[in-house]
């Protein structure tokens, strides 16, 4: 007879879920409510939030929550009905298009309405079976599921060591013999800023790789988008290399603080993927008031280059003073600022700390922990907006200087 296939809920809930039983609403999915912004509540108590990718402050900006508004009291929220390619096709989705190509430096773009379903359909569109998929160790979850989707096809692919060039370099030559021997062709997959560590991805020097070898690139710059650059066209403006970038892929989930997302490239391959990613064939359409919303969100992007200003004050006034209290931050250049605790520490000190830094301290922010971190190590992630304020700056610093004592001291292991 044939196992009961619910029997790993019960038997296996994962690494992670594994946990559940005393994580759930606390540690895992807790529940942040009021106003979005620097302060929210969490269990009853007000909070510090670090905790929202809401980079350049736009969640509650008063002429976005106007937009919003007006966009779903016009349109409501089924228009268009059903999926770009049969019936959810609009002039405002072709004009959205078009601002958001110009402002990332392409020739045209395509409205998605995920990102981590976009993301993974785009590696799927274009990398055939005959084609190799080159991709950083550490990216992103989304990336990680499209290049399975090509396996599954039975494509082949290999992963280089995290902002690695040799490494890169080795992989492209195994890479370059095997596409010669299927007759495909070779995509290098990367991040602009890499969510957990916030280093920026190193495509001024992938792209220098071009001049030896065959090979197509494809960044995700869901995190870069907005915040790098001279102007927010992300981590290729930054570098100065917006042409031999080839696809570029950017999600409205971070500094745009909306849902949907797009994929920039030439008008060749942006209308190759309009016919071919299956997640928004057979999907429906971004609704209405996401792409009118949306056209208002990277209009205040674009006139007002202070909300970057006031982002970067906030990083750099973190950042720095995490450095000269000795904290662990790693190699971030980007908004995203890790804090790195080393130590072979259980999972009751982990909880005693999070409990004291929100329970006490009134801090909260993010903790991740093996499987997604090695053992040995809690990584606390604090993301600053130009929502934040140089006071709130200062209250983390005293108290993360308070928490890092406790640690050290060992106070957390009989709290």
């Amino acid at each position: 007879m044939a196992a009961d296939i619910f029997e790993k809920v019960v038997k296996n809930m994962g690494p992670i879920g594994s946990h559940a039983h005393y994580s759930h609403h606390y540690y895992s999915f807790p529940k942040l409510s009021g106003e979005l912004g620097p302060y929210m509540t969490f269990n009853g108590k007000r909070m510090l939030n670090w905790s929202l990718n809401n980079y350049l402050g736009l969640a509650n900006h008063p002429e976005v929550r106007e937009a919003d508004a007006q966009a779903a009291a016009e349109y409501g929220l089924a228009y268009p009905m059903g999926a770009r390619m049969m019936t959810g096709n609009t002039d405002l989705h072709e004009e959205f298009e078009g601002q958001l190509a110009e402002f990332v430096g392409k020739e045209d773009a395509f409205l998605l309405n995920y990102g981590y379903q976009g993301f993974m359909s785009a590696i799927e569109a274009l990398v055939g079976i005959h084609d190799i998929i080159v991709y950083d160790a550490e990216s992103h979850a989304c990336l990680i599921d499209g290049v399975r989707l090509h396996r599954a096809k039975g494509g082949k692919s290999y992963t280089f060591k995290h902002n690695d060039m040799e490494s890169l370099e080795k992989n492209l030559i195994r890479a370059t013999k095997m596409a010669e021997e299927t007759g495909g062709g070779i995509m290098v997959i990367t991040e602009g800023v890499f969510g957990m560590s916030g280093a920026v991805g190193s495509l001024d020097k992938i792209v220098e790789l071009k001049k030896k070898y065959n090979f197509r690139l494809l960044v995700d710059d869901a995190h870069g988008f907005g915040t790098m650059g001279k102007t927010g066209a992300g981590v290729p403006e930054h570098f100065g290399v917006q042409k031999e970038v080839d696809v570029l892929f950017c999600t409205f989930a971070k500094s745009m603080a909306a849902i949907g997302a797009f994929v920039a490239s030439t008008k060749e391959v942006i209308m190759y993927l309009k016919y071919n990613m299956r997640s928004q064939t057979y999907a429906k359409a971004l609704p209405m008031p996401f792409v009118k919303a949306g056209m208002k969100r990277l209009e205040l992007i674009k006139k007002h280059p202070e909300y970057k200003d006031k982002l970067w004050e906030i990083v750099r006034a973190l950042q720095n003073g995490f450095r000269e209290r000795g904290f662990d931050i790693g190699v971030t250049t980007s908004p995203v600022t890790p804090v790195f605790l080393h130590g072979e520490y259980d999972l009751p000190v982990v909880t005693n700390l999070i409990r004291d830094l929100r329970e006490n301290m009134g801090i909260f922010c993010s903790i991740i922990v093996y499987p997604v971190v090695p053992k040995g190590v809690i990584l606390l992630r604090v993301i600053p907006t130009a929502a934040h304020t140089l006071e709130d700056v200062e209250y983390t610093m005293k108290h993360f200087e308070i928490v890092k004592e406790k640690l050290t001291t060992g106070q957390y292991k009989n709290a």
